[in-house]
């Protein structure tokens, strides 16, 4: 069994996309994140590995997380704590259940079907945890088939060693990890232009 889990915070002007109010606006960085959203759930469901959970911050009460919910989406909370104490909490709920867990942001447009299934079929080979490296330094994807607290404790989340950390702290514990092919994320201005060249078509659904 295998649970899809996609992080995601409501998208409430002003509190969402921050670094890029600047360039788009409050209420447009708002709905940039809300489409972000449903391209990471989009992609979570054609992967067709398992079933998809969207879990939401602070809380499953915004709107826009209740619709996902009419298309099968099972919705959860995220729940108190740094980020790293959140994903820990969702891995392990799909490990303890008795499956693996795949685990993606909402910021990274440029996952696809095809990196979620390659995550797990890594997992089916016998390595423990797989990861997707983000070119900002951190990582758009972490599937597991076990999970220690450990992983995520005193990581620097935000910054550009995120993904070099996470493979010391991998060391340390013994375990085996696969890197698959790199993905971008959209947070600054310039990750937002490549957004434009790249996709436009994303952005005009977004509009």
């Amino acid at each position: 069994m295998v649970k899809v889990q996609v992080f995601a915070r409501a998208p409430v002007s002003g509190e969402v996309k921050t670094r890029l109010i600047p360039r788009l606006g409050a209420d447009a960085a708002a709905r940039l994140q809300t489409a972000l959203t449903g391209q990471a759930l989009a992609t979570a469901i054609a992967s067709g590995i398992g079933s998809v959970e969207l879990w939401c911050s602070p809380d499953r009460s915004h709107p826009s997380f209740k619709a996902s919910a009419e298309h099968g989406v099972i919705l959860r909370d995220q729940g108190t704590g740094d980020l790293g104490t959140r994903m820990h909490r969702a891995l392990s709920d799909a490990i303890l259940a008795g499956g693996y867990a795949v685990l993606i942001g909402s910021d990274c447009p440029s996952l696809t079907p095809h990196d979620l299934r390659s995550a797990v079929a890594a997992l089916h080979r016998g390595t423990d945890v797989a990861l997707v490296p983000a070119e900002d330094g951190g990582y758009g994807l972490i599937a597991a088939k076990t999970c220690s607290p450990q992983l995520f404790d005193g990581i620097a989340w935000g910054t550009g060693s995120v993904m070099a950390e996470t493979r010391n702290r991998l060391r340390e514990l013994g375990q085996t990890w696969a890197e698959l092919d790199p993905c971008w994320d959209v947070d600054r201005p310039e990750d937002y232009e490549r957004l434009l060249r790249e996709q436009p078509q994303f952005l005009e659904n977004a509009s």
